[in-house]
């Protein structure tokens, strides 16, 4: 990819010309919306564009190394090998959210055990609380267990998918709860798509399957995003679709289908017609793979589950996030496409109203979905740089090079996607060192620096945390660390970065004011994280200025990847009292790996620890280990644990 802006461009960038002017309210419309299709017949025209005489008859073709044909793609075979250690390297008063705040669930707040990106806007994951029962998602299953009037007690276990279903091939990763429904987001690559269970949960923790969708799409795995997300009763979810231009486009459209045993293909129905497919005026190229980036959104609070999509063409390069009003899906070409004219990047945003989506051409990615706020002045802000590949599959743990900005832009510049961001737009940043790059908006700072990623810690002193503010034209601040960055959250108004140097394991506060400094530095020898991704932290406040930090954590030099098969040692909890952190100490795991006859999804990689705060009890998730703690003297202490491990049948031992 080309430098990110042209160094003559470069000079223009010393003021921070957008943040001068008086932003416009959040949700003000765009100027002009992207185009849609005005029938299946224009569609296909469209597409003919791509068909030389000679690949009429071809229907079953590898698209940039994407698998476009419906059914090639519905025959790939399960990740069940780890993916490769990632090559050694040299020595928010916005709507960013803690995992402290409510999550809107049902039209009512209940308690989040989520460490969510953005207020209100919860995210799929493996525990959840239903009323007096934490729910949890683990290896193909679905566990309830009582947690009401000091209880500690499993009660249910259930499949993770529909009775009488294969779950062969099937990835069962993500949880979320509106009212008394429960649903798992899964990928199954025997049946070729997105899998939707849904399950009734009543008051005792009981669960009853109630029904199982399947959803044309390719893989949406993101070693640090989520697919799903829920805002109220309405779930949304983001999908990828390789469409193949040389055979049946329609074949691989979104379409949802009941599951039943013996369902067939021609059972799917179309929930994107034609003009609900949106283009831009930037040419695509079939030599390097075209994706409909589809998001879907689904209505919980009816019993017999209704969906809706959209989608926007693009490139395959993908990050997507979503804000309390919006979807934003960031497209980047693929850097290794068959010649061609290529495509440029695009951020597309695509309301949860349900109308027309916008866009607007940009330079570079970002790395993943914290590369990204939507502020409440009216922008969008977000960390690109020159040669980011989007965060799909395991490309988001790549190692980070390559010129760095910040772009700040009015949500009202979205238009019909003929209209480029204006280079005035982006602040260029300092590089980090080389390493997996990791970033996070907290308050009205943009932080970033580079850390280990999925690779073993190693000797490192010299690693810096870069802290920019996004709502001014002030000059990035650079500071030191002495150790990597491989965890960026908020400690309410203010930050805490995680990671490692040499056998120990760092946490070092910020403080966030009208400048940012260094507090106060943690360490806690002969360790490392358990968990890289973001749900595997939580903080829980106790007023503006303190509260309690859980964090699961392993031995001296675990390289992060080894957490997909390896479970955590302990989760470890600080006390956080204005910026300095102290030790309470750590739930410690006990149990090994028990025999479950694991049919599905025998791979963590969505995690199988967390810290859990409900009310004023503590609780630590290792794999089938719940234990519970209690806080006394500045110590927590063990004082119960259950196991809710099934047997070799699949039920409660």
């Amino acid at each position: 990819m080309p430098k990110l802006l042209p160094v003559a461009a470069l000079l223009c960038l010393t003021l921070f010309a957008g943040a001068c002017e008086a932003g416009p309210p959040i949700n003000s419309a765009p100027r002009k919306t992207l185009s849609a299709f005005s029938s299946d017949a224009e569609l296909t025209a469209w597409l003919a564009k791509w068909q030389p005489p000679r690949n009429r008859a071809q229907g079953n073709l590898a698209l940039g190394g994407i698998a476009a044909d419906s059914a090639v793609a519905q025959s790939a075979p399960p990740m069940m090998a780890l993916p490769p250690a990632p090559s050694p390297t040299p020595g928010p008063a916005s709507t960013q959210a803690m995992g402290s705040a409510k999550a809107v669930a049902a039209g009512k707040d209940e308690e989040s055990v989520t460490n969510v990106q953005t207020a209100g806007v919860d995210e799929g994951g493996i525990v959840k609380v239903h009323g007096d029962h934490l729910v949890v998602l683990r290896r193909g299953r679905l566990f309830t267990v009582a947690v009401g009037q000091g209880d500690l007690r499993p009660v249910a276990v259930a499949d993770a998918y529909g009775p009488g279903a294969s779950p062969g091939g099937a990835w069962y990763d993500e949880m979320l709860i509106s009212g008394d429904t429960i649903v798992v987001i899964g990928y199954s690559y025997q049946r070729g798509g997105t899998e939707v269970g849904v399950f009734d949960i009543d008051r005792a923790g009981r669960l009853a399957h109630r029904g199982t969708y399947h959803l044309r799409s390719n893989d949406y795995y993101s070693s640090r995003n989520y697919a799903s997300r829920l805002i109220g009763s309405k779930l949304v979810f983001y999908t990828p679709l390789a469409l193949n231009p040389y055979g049946d486009p329609f074949g691989s459209f979104p379409a949802v289908r009941r599951w039943h045993e013996g369902a067939l293909p021609e059972e799917f129905k179309r929930i994107a017609p034609a003009t609900r497919i949106y283009r831009t005026d930037e040419p695509l190229d079939p030599g390097a793979g075209v994706v409909l980036h589809s998001v879907t959104t689904c209505d919980l609070a009816q019993k017999e589950m209704s969906c809706s999509a959209s989608a926007v063409l693009g490139p395959a390069g993908r990050v997507f996030y979503v804000s309390a009003n919006s979807v934003y899906v960031w497209t980047s070409p693929n850097q290794y496409g068959y010649g061609g004219e290529r495509s440029k990047s695009g951020v597309f945003r695509i309301p949860l109203d349900g109308s027309a989506p916008s866009a607007l051409k940009v330079a570079g990615s970002p790395v993943d979905q914290f590369s990204f706020l939507e502020s409440a002045d009216g922008y969008l802000n977000v960390l690109v740089r020159s040669n980011g590949r989007g965060d799909a599959m395991w490309a988001a743990e790549k190692q980070a090079a390559g010129d760095m900005a910040l772009l700040r832009v009015r949500l009202s510049r979205f238009s019909d996607g003929s209209a480029t961001a204006p280079v005035s737009s982006y602040k260029l940043l300092p590089r980090p060192a080389s390493g997996a790059l990791q970033n996070r908006f907290v308050g009205n700072y943009l932080l970033y620096g580079s850390g280990n990623g999925w690779a073993a810690p190693r000797e490192d002193d010299g690693r810096k945390i870069y802290a920019v503010r996004w709502d001014d034209s002030s000059a990035a601040q650079a500071l030191a660390l002495g150790h990597s960055v491989d965890r960026i959250e908020a400690l309410g108004r203010h930050a805490v970065v995680v990671g490692t140097s040499g056998p120990d394991l760092y946490f070092s506060s910020l403080r966030l004011d009208r400048e940012a400094s260094p507090a106060y530095r943690y360490v806690r020898e002969h360790a490392a994280q358990g968990e890289t991704r973001s749900q595997g932290f939580f903080y829980k406040p106790e007023n503006e200025d303190s509260g309690t930090v859980g964090l699961p954590i392993v031995g001296e030099g675990r390289a992060g990847r080894r957490q997909l098969r390896e479970g955590s040692a302990a989760v470890l909890y600080l006390h956080n009292e204005g910026l300095r952190l102290e030790e309470l100490g750590a739930l410690q795991a006990r149990a090994g790996q028990a025999n479950d006859n694991c049919r599905a999804s025998c791979v963590d990689w969505y995690g199988n620890a967390r810290p859990l705060f409900l009310k004023s009890r503590v609780f630590a998730l290792m794999g089938y280990e719940i234990v519970e703690g209690e806080v006394a003297r500045g110590e927590i202490n063990e004082t119960r644990r259950i196991s809710f491990a099934p047997d070799t049948r699949g039920l409660l031992r």
